[in-house]
């Protein structure tokens, strides 16, 4: 064998582990956190990095991680009601949503699951590109197919944004209520799910008219998916 075959041959094995061991690491890391409570996310760690770089302008990181049966089931229909209604029924995907942004033809309409925005969360990173929803739409697949629902939603509680540096349901209830998560009643549970959409620009601790008028929608949509009793469609 030549030597520029040699090249070509470890140029090749090269490029194909390079694709194969971040798809292994991914495998083994959605599998494990099936079970496992996720000690921090990419977007916790991005967070992280930028409270480093500068701390005049972003907030350290606040996470605490509790079991799903610790938080109010107000929070988790409030998050439903707010952010993904078809959860029970969907795998990963809203098809009727995204048939809605194709017809409408435009990109401010959002789409995303409560499993996408959970698949970025965990492993991506912010910001829009064909390339990061490609990927985004395989871990979403992934997370479907090896979770339940009901873990889907625990993760997604203990890993969601709902302030600059707060991320998961403990974290928001103890600085925003001064109580747990478990306490959480459902007018509160409806503000935190208001300033999910940017909780770098709404405040669940001092609400503008916005954040005051969506919470109130939310309040109604939770109503209207007949209360608590709707989670049951989940388990």
């Amino acid at each position: 064998m030549s030597r520029q075959s040699s090249r070509k041959s470890r140029l090749k094995k090269w490029l194909f582990l390079s694709v194969l061991l971040p798809i292994l690491l991914l495998l083994i890391l959605v599998l494990v956190f099936r079970w496992v409570p996720v000690p921090t996310t990419s977007f916790m760690l991005q967070a992280s990095w930028n409270a480093w770089q500068q701390p005049n302008q972003h907030e350290p990181v606040r996470h605490d991680w509790v079991k799903y049966s610790e938080i109010s089931p107000q929070l988790a229909l409030a998050v439903i009601a707010s952010e993904d209604q078809r959860f029970p029924e969907h795998y990963g995907f809203d098809t009727v949503e995204i048939m809605k942004v194709l017809e409408s033809n435009t990109a401010s309409r959002g789409a995303s699951t409560l499993t996408q925005q959970l698949a970025k969360n965990l492993f991506l990173w912010s910001g829009r590109s064909y390339v990061r929803k490609v990927i985004e739409a395989g871990i979403t697949l992934l997370i479907e197919l090896m979770w339940s629902k009901e873990r889907i939603l625990e993760v997604y509680l203990n890993s969601v944004q709902f302030g600059n540096g707060i991320y998961g349901a403990e974290s928001a209830s103890q600085i925003y209520f001064r109580s747990s998560a478990r306490y959480l009643s459902d007018r509160q549970a409806a503000l935190l799910a208001a300033v999910l959409p940017n909780p770098r620009a709404y405040s669940a601790d001092r609400p503008d008219a916005y954040v005051v008028e969506r919470q109130k929608r939310i309040l109604r949509q939770m109503r209207n998916l007949g209360g608590v009793g709707y989670l049951e469609r989940i388990k």
